[in-house]
């Protein structure tokens, strides 16, 4: 039997991918919570199978209900979670899956308390072909022992297109918090630890957006474990001529090799996105990933089921998480946005 799943909050359209990686996977979506009309119209209208429930009760005491995501607003996202977990469902939260070091806390706690799933879909990793199939390659011995990651995230602003919440700073956590915990999880995949990391040091700014004072549009951090190290850059400043949503990279460092991967688009290349680019002892190669495989939400359900933990280790989950927020913290030490 296909396990049932619900949604409750539809603020980011990442819902639509956490939504659609599961379907493709078997599972059933049968209702949803949003109280915003809109949002829950063009959802209605996306996946007319789903009942829209006025009470979000309604999903936490339907006892066929094993998974909930969200992607609500951002600082809504860890109480959602909470509740879900209280109530005996496992969770799949959109990124970032809080916005302060204290909801990360009472999520781990209440997690460990229910022994619930919680994971956090980190789709540049999990939805991108380029990425997976880079980790088969690492983990393959490819190029070596990982060293040294970089990690670009750049994304388009389209003001016009984005709702109050996201110029508003305690609702979206600080850029680091939030597109910046995609490559904290990388960095941990890549570097091969899920716990034994730290921030060497961060700053975020808002360099050309002076009428939304609470936005921060560029960040970096620089992160460590015993054996690698990381540079991650994201800001919100993609040109329009872009053709895309952002120029996402990451390079991964080994010592006998590199690979680069360009997951969206290869400018002045080859059309399309999920390219990769390795370059080892044997000369410099050039993969095509846009047909592999993605099988996160796949795996996802099989624990789900199972009581397994095979999409993603549940400390990489909270460590990810971590991460971004100490980075986030340290970054607005002294800034108009110190919280």
């Amino acid at each position: 039997m296909p396990i049932k799943f619900a949604a409750i909050g539809l603020n980011h359209s990442h819902i639509y991918g956490q939504v659609n990686c599961l379907l493709r996977e078997g599972a059933e979506l049968v209702a949803f919570h949003s109280p915003e009309d809109d949002l829950a119209a063009q959802f209605e209208e996306k996946y007319p199978q789903a009942k829209r429930v006025s009470d979000k009760r309604a999903i936490l005491e339907d006892q066929s209900i094993a998974l909930v995501l969200t992607a609500a607003i951002l600082n809504e996202r860890a109480a959602i979670s909470i509740e879900a977990m209280r109530h005996g469902k496992d969770v799949m939260s959109d990124k970032p899956g809080m916005t302060t070091l204290q909801q990360l806390a009472e999520v781990k706690r209440v997690q460990a308390e229910t022994g619930r799933i919680y994971s956090v879909c980190y789709s540049e990793h999990f939805e991108t072909r380029s990425t997976v199939k880079a980790g088969e390659l690492v983990a393959a011995g490819a190029i070596g022992n990982v060293v040294h990651t970089v990690g670009l995230g750049p994304h388009a602003i389209r003001n016009n297109q984005r709702p109050d919440w996201f110029f508003d700073r305690p609702r979206y956590g600080g850029i680091l918090c939030d597109i910046g915990s995609h490559q904290c999880e990388q960095f941990l995949f890549f570097s091969g630890t899920d716990t034994d990391a730290e921030v060497i040091s961060a700053t975020v700014n808002n360099r050309a957006n002076p009428t939304h004072p609470g936005l921060q549009d560029v960040g970096d951090m620089h992160l460590r474990t015993p054996t690698t190290t990381g540079y991650v850059r994201v800001d919100w400043h993609t040109p329009d001529g872009l053709g895309t949503w952002g120029d996402g990279r990451l390079t991964i460092l080994g010592t006998e090799g590199y690979i680069e991967l360009r997951k969206y688009i290869d400018i002045a290349g080859q059309p399309g996105g999920d390219h990769l680019f390795l370059v080892d002892k044997k000369g410099t190669h050039r993969i095509d990933c846009s047909k592999g495989d993605l099988p996160y939400a796949r795996q996802l359900i099989a624990d789900v089921l199972n009581r397994t933990e095979t999409a993603m280790p549940q400390v990489r989950a909270f460590k990810a998480m971590e991460l971004a927020l100490t980075a986030q913290k340290m970054a607005e030490v002294g800034t108009v946005w110190q919280q």
